[in-house]
């Protein structure tokens, strides 16, 4: 078993450039989003910009960078199950998209399908499956916003037929290709702005459900923000077919808890996913912290990363990001501004 270390002991090997702890673990700063092994010879971080991780992989997920100076994938792992996660990871990027079972990777990583599968899981926060899905999502991603045809972008990723792209949907989480394109490009989507007790809210949805929430203080402001984030979506002003959505998010924004369920057509990361979706299970009236959120999903140390995806939420309400708080109980960023986060959490909770 890799040892368990807490944060303290993990702070202090930083401080100490501990060799023998060279490549047990990472550490990432979050004020220049690198992350480095216990013995780079950097200038040491101040305490309060790093987060831990067990192997680069998981650091990779929470959106850090390696450290060109002290390079600590190339680390020498003193540990064989982090040696073995990351030897799996470097498969599963080596594959390309093609998929490999976990009887595949056990074979050529030396170890029982079984015991890969938990001990990848507990240092990642993933499944090798999960993982080598994403990798698939990011490669598809990148290739239509670098304008590639939705087909060849398809099996270029390593998807076998454009209906494996929807396998992995889940719930009312849609997700199309064409919606991976750049700026919206061929997306055509219906919007409406209303009244709401938060102030001017727009809502914009394609035929597979709603894919923007947004809140300000003015129609203008609304729908420069629609502009920005779908470029060269059509976007057309809605009217009665939208009519009920409207209505539910505008009851939402009063603090009351969701009377039907809304289909979603939005771009998510595995890892997002699994965070959107733990959000949508907080109960109207109550809240987590941004730790909390990360233990439930399996990712106790990933905090930044679930950060990272409330903050690209752009469905306002729908996934309930601002029930999300600082573990010190303040209330954190809130796309949508800390006024309009309060405001909802009091009247969720039946507060004046």
């Amino acid at each position: 078993m890799v040892p368990v270390m807490s944060d303290t002991e993990l702070w202090n090997a930083v401080l100490s450039r501990d060799p023998e702890l060279a490549g047990a673990f990472v550490y990432g700063v979050r004020s220049t989003g690198i992350y480095c092994r216990a013995g780079c010879p950097a200038r040491r971080p101040h305490r309060k910009n790093v987060e831990f991780f067990a192997v680069p992989a998981a650091a990779e997920r929470g959106g850090y960078r390696p450290c060109l100076r002290c390079r600590p994938r190339e680390a020498v792992h003193r540990h064989p199950q982090v040696a073995l996660v990351e030897q799996t990871c470097r498969l599963l990027q080596a594959a390309n998209g093609d998929r490999l079972t976990l009887d595949a990777l056990g074979a050529q990583v030396g170890a029982s399908p079984g015991h890969l599968q938990r001990t990848f899981k507990r240092l990642t926060g993933v499944s090798p499956r999960a993982y080598a899905d994403a990798l698939r999502r990011e490669r598809l991603r990148d290739a239509l916003r670098e304008g590639e045809s939705v087909s060849r972008a398809i099996y270029g990723a390593g998807y076998g037929s454009p209906s494996r792209v929807y396998e992995n949907r889940s719930g009312s989480m849609a997700m199309t290709p064409a919606t991976y394109r750049k700026g919206g490009e061929g997306v055509r989507m219906a919007f409406v702005t209303a009244r709401s007790p938060l102030g001017r809210v727009l809502v914009a949805s394609t035929e597979r459900g709603v894919c923007f929430v947004s809140l300000g203080d003015s129609d203008r402001e609304l729908l420069t923000a629609l502009e920005a984030e779908f470029p060269e979506a059509e976007r057309l002003r809605g009217g009665r077919e939208l009519q009920s959505v409207v209505e539910e998010v505008v009851r939402r924004t009063s603090g009351k808890a969701p009377s039907r369920e809304l289909a979603l057509d939005i771009q998510a990361t595995a890892f997002q996913r699994r965070v959107w979706e733990e959000l949508r299970r907080i109960p109207t009236g109550d809240t987590v912290s941004y730790a909390g959120i990360a233990k439930r999903i399996g990712a106790p140390r990933a905090v930044r990363a679930v950060a990272n995806a409330c903050a690209r939420n752009n469905v306002a309400v729908i996934i309930p990001c601002h029930r999300v708080l600082r573990s010190d109980g303040a209330l954190g960023g809130y796309r949508w501004g800390p006024k309009r986060k309060q405001k909802l959490l009091r009247s969720e909770r039946g507060e004046s």
